[in-house]
């Protein structure tokens, strides 16, 4: 989906203009991809704009940028108010929020350590990742051929930029196939992820999600999920899926910032449940968006109003 170009961008601690937040060419993570990141939501809500569930967004990133021992050189309370005040100099009611963290300009080499740790934050709108009509009639997918890298290759639980390498091939891949989207197995031939989401089956009224063990990113719309999933009353398991787990089940959907919920309607050419979003699914997305406006209670504290 193309990015529509907004006023502002946070660099380094201030706001500039956006086609000056540029880096150098010699930045570490332009060559050697050592960078984390974040993809957050804020929607439109009856108090103005929301933030949802920024706490474990930047939670997630201060514990990536961890793994990779970059300590980013703001607190967490900086980064909050940093994301609020970009959204308001935007004068947004809705966007996608994106906050980074990567190594820059300073010396050439796999070892990034003597680089410093820039950040920014870009906010712009943004409306469904796969397409208004999917969020109904769902997607089609196939199983990639590339497979998800090994936990002891690239740790699964950082949201890394070169991380993502393995889910550009399986999304080029899927869309030159002719498909929306890719499903990525792991060495064992488990069910992982797609190439940005999380993913769910729903057999005989159980919903079943692959374990972050097995190689998936512990989404933090997937935890949401498996609360909101819990709370209408459905069993939410973790196990392991095979790719005939997908062909068979009731309702497949994807989970994701960008994503959000979005049902699959196809695996490998074969139709999932009735071939388009099932009961289940649509009661998910009812209660998600019902959340995400903040016309849920039980769930207030996963908004961060721009406004506060």
């Amino acid at each position: 989906m193309p990015i529509t170009e907004v006023e502002k961008i946070w660099m380094n601690g201030e706001l500039v203009p956006w086609h000056e937040a540029k880096v150098h060419v010699l930045s570490h993570a332009l060559h050697y991809g050592s960078g984390v990141f974040e993809g957050i939501r804020a929607y439109e809500t009856e108090r103005g704009p929301a933030v949802w569930h920024l706490d474990a967004h930047l939670d997630r990133m201060y514990s990536s940028a961890s793994i990779y021992f970059m300590e980013i050189p703001y607190s967490k309370a900086e980064m909050v108010q940093a994301v609020k005040e970009t959204i308001r100099a935007n004068g947004l009611e809705s966007c996608y929020i994106r906050p980074i963290a990567f190594r820059g300009y300073g010396e050439m080499g796999v070892s990034p350590l003597a680089n410093p740790v820039d950040v920014s934050i870009a906010v712009w709108p943004w409306g469904t990742y796969l397409g208004e009509d999917a969020l109904e009639q769902g997607v089609r997918v196939k199983i990639s051929s590339w497979r998800r890298h090994d936990q002891n290759s690239l740790p699964s639980a950082a949201k890394a930029t070169g991380g993502y390498l393995g889910s550009i091939l399986a999304k080029v891949d899927a869309i030159k196939s002719g498909y929306d989207e890719g499903v990525l197995l792991n060495g064992d031939g488990y069910v992982t992820e797609g190439s940005g989401e999380n993913i769910f089956v729903v057999d005989g009224g159980t919903i079943v999600t692959p374990h972050t063990g097995h190689g998936c990113l512990a989404g933090v719309t997937r935890s949401a999920v498996m609360t909101i999933a819990r709370d209408l009353g459905f069993p939410v398991i973790e196990q392991n899926l095979v790719r005939t787990d997908l062909y068979t089940a009731d309702e497949v959907f994807f989970t994701g910032t960008a994503a959000e919920i979005t049902p699959i309607r196809e695996v490998d050419d074969r139709t999932v449940g009735a071939g388009h979003r099932g009961p289940v699914t649509k009661s998910l997305q009812d209660a998600f968006f019902a959340a995400t406006k903040g016309d849920d209670p039980r769930y207030a504290d996963w908004l961060t109003y721009v406004s506060d």
